[in-house]
């Protein structure tokens, strides 16, 4: 909230002025029953201060200074309302023996957000022509705003927002961090009521209602290693689970005053945080961190130097060999002059939200969206509106992967303490593109036994590999973002077993909303066993290999490149469409196609074969589309280890 107490010095300017002016002509009874009051004021004795105001202006209605310095009472009463009045009852009296008032009253205006009043008091204080450049400056900068918060109050957004209950909120102060992919988990910070209390973790699970209401049960500390009887704030996890970042102050190991350390999760429990290191932490002050969909995009929050000034967002990416590289500043787009906070990155990639006291807002701290232009430019940030941001301070938001509702941590009507958790329907041009995901558990095909796993989702139209993730290594449970604007290849590896792929075409927003749910058996390499290739692709009844191939065929070149002992057939399948002899020739002719295409890639010809089977072994029925794709298959199986 922006203070303009201290240009109600006018007030007690004119009070001062007028009074030595009194002082060279004779005192009358109302000037005296002034200073009386004046020096009660300075003793900050308000009760005696209006007793005498209110008898000098029952007797001299018309008597300014009292009005003034009775507005000056008010305000450090925080009674505005009152305050303007007595401002105004002064001005009435004579406009233009105090001008300044003017300024006053459309400060106040604008504090109590009345902002078409408010600027029209800096339009008749400006007719008088003020000399100082601050104040001129001040007023030119609270005109704009003016004009921008009025609108934005005339065409407010939809905003309801719902307290999460008591289950998680206290009469203390709660700040929402994380939400998992499918909603099951809940992160937050707790502060307690006493000013000495540190700052902990707590996590909470939900259960949905018929309704689909989300109910939290009661929030619990996420516990030794990740608290400690030091001071921690501000955690994210990734949207695997697999790996949370947490806000360590004045540590040992530390680089300045706060740092950011990692932990992985084993099991039900987290491993000791570690310092991100140097590349990282400086001696500065380094929070608030967001890990994006791969799991190896950092957005974090410095106040190191060289920035655009007060606290900047950054971005670091997690290098190949286990280190951050050297943070980027998300430039001028995102970061002003002032502070920009609390970055939380969609699982889309490319929708950021974060806080700023720099960009246009309602006042103190705002909620901003910016999204991923061309050439990886951050587009002008966009303010989410009224009254989702109001003049005080709005800071921590998150959203949901279906990117249609929001929580946050504010002081509401409803509070329970002085900062809460709500949830709230997101406006719909403040959603992010919907995404879905995918969990389940990998585990030994023989065995049942988990299995912790490498996950990989590609791009098939570039071949990149746009998330990195693995399972836990005690329940080999998983969950990974999909989304929804390309097609993807996932692969799944482990060391001494085949692997395994499949593909997502997620292209509408009705695909989101249903997360895909896989039990993943891993087939340990054994002679004779063998991997069908599903994101191997021709046209139809051709055997030239498409681009998209291209993915699914580097994580087999890869597979064989570790495995150098392997002998390998590739396997050519086709549906009962046409003649058994087109059939069989179609099959030889694209298992060739990828045989060619391997040792084109170098893998040594002794320890490929191929061939072709045309329709002679279906691994489903040929009654419907779905299981004559099925059974159009290339695949391999292993001949010798």
């Amino acid at each position: 909230m922006a203070t303009f107490k201290c240009l109600l010095i006018f007030g007690i300017v004119f009070i001062l002025n007028i009074g030595l002016q009194a002082q060279q002509t004779t005192k009358t009874k109302s000037d005296k029953q002034f200073e009386k009051a004046v020096q009660f004021y300075d003793r900050r004795d308000y009760a005696n201060t209006l007793r005498l105001l209110d008898g000098l202006l029952e007797d001299e209605p018309a008597y300014a200074k009292a009005w003034l310095l009775k507005a000056d009472m008010y305000y450090d009463l925080k009674d505005l309302s009152k305050a303007m009045d007595c401002y105004k009852s002064a001005i009435q009296i004579d406009p233009k023996v105090y001008p300044p008032a003017y300024y006053i009253m459309a400060n106040l205006y604008f504090e109590m957000e009345k902002y078409t009043d408010a600027k029209a008091n800096y339009l008749v204080y400006l007719s008088f022509n003020p000399k100082i450049q601050a104040e001129l400056r001040r007023i030119q900068e609270n005109l704009v705003l003016c004009d921008f918060r009025a609108e934005m109050m005339k065409n407010p957004v939809p905003f309801k927002p719902v307290n999460i209950g008591s289950n998680i909120n206290t009469s203390g102060s709660e700040y929402i961090n994380a939400i998992s992919l499918d909603e099951s988990q809940l992160y937050f910070t707790r502060k307690g009521t006493d000013p000495r209390s540190d700052e902990s973790f707590f996590r909470s699970t939900s259960a949905r209602s018929t309704s689909g209401q989300l109910n939290w049960s009661p929030a619990i500390e996420i516990g030794a290693p990740i608290n400690t009887p030091g001071n921690e704030g501000a955690l994210c996890v990734s949207p695997d689970g697999m790996t949370i970042i947490i806000t360590c102050c004045s540590r040992r190991d530390s680089y300045g005053s706060c740092d950011l350390y990692s932990a992985n999760k084993v099991g039900k429990t987290w491993s000791e945080p570690v310092n991100l290191g140097p590349e990282i932490n400086s001696t500065a002050w380094e929070s608030q961190p967001c890990l994006g969909a791969d799991g190896r995009t950092l957005y974090f929050v410095s106040a190191v130097s060289g920035g655009f000034g007060g606290s900047d967002i950054y971005k670091s990416t997690l290098q190949d060999n286990g280190y951050w590289d050297v943070p980027v500043n998300m430039g001028d787009s995102i970061n002003t002059s002032s502070d920009e906070m609390s970055p939380f990155i969609h699982p889309d990639g490319h929708t950021l939200y974060f806080s700023s006291r720099g960009h246009k807002g309602m006042g103190g701290a705002d909620l901003f969206v910016s999204r991923l232009g061309k050439n990886d430019r951050w587009l002008k940030p966009e303010n989410l509106g009224y009254p989702v941001n109001t003049n005080r301070d709005e800071i921590n938001l998150i959203i949901n992967a279906k990117g249609t509702e929001a929580f946050i941590s504010a002081e509401r009507e409803n509070v329970v303490g002085n900062m809460d958790i709500y949830r709230f329907e997101l406006p719909v041009q403040s959603r992010p593109t919907p995404v879905s995901y995918v969990k389940g558990n990998v585990f030994d095909k023989n065995t049942l036994i988990p299995l912790s796993a490498n996950f990989e989702l590609i791009d098939m139209q570039s071949s990149k590999v746009v998330i990195n993730s693995t399972s836990d290594q005690v329940t080999g449970e998983f969950v990974m973002t999909l989304p929804v604007d390309k097609d993807y290849a996932l692969n799944v590896s482990c060391k001494g077993y085949l692997f395994y792929s499949m593909n997502f075409k997620l292209s509408s927003e009705s695909d989101s909303i249903n997360a895909v749910k896989l039990n993943i058996p891993m087939q340990a390499v054994a002679v004779g066993e063998k991997v069908v290739l599903r994101n191997i692709f021709f046209e139809t009844d051709k055997y030239e290999l498409l681009p998209d191939s291209k993915a699914e065929l580097g994580k087999l070149i890869s597979f064989l490149l570790k495995n150098n002992n392997l002998r390998i057939e590739i396997g050519g399948h086709t549906d009962t469409e046409g003649s058994e002899t087109h059939n069989l020739t179609l099959s030889q002719n694209r298992a060739k196609a990828v045989y060619d295409y391997l040792v084109s890639k170098g893998i040594t010809a002794e320890k490929l074969s191929y061939k072709g089977y045309g329709e002679t072994m279906p691994i489903s029925g040929n009654d419907t589309p779905e299981a004559r794709a099925s059974n159009r298959r290339t695949e391999f199986k292993v001949i010798s280890k």
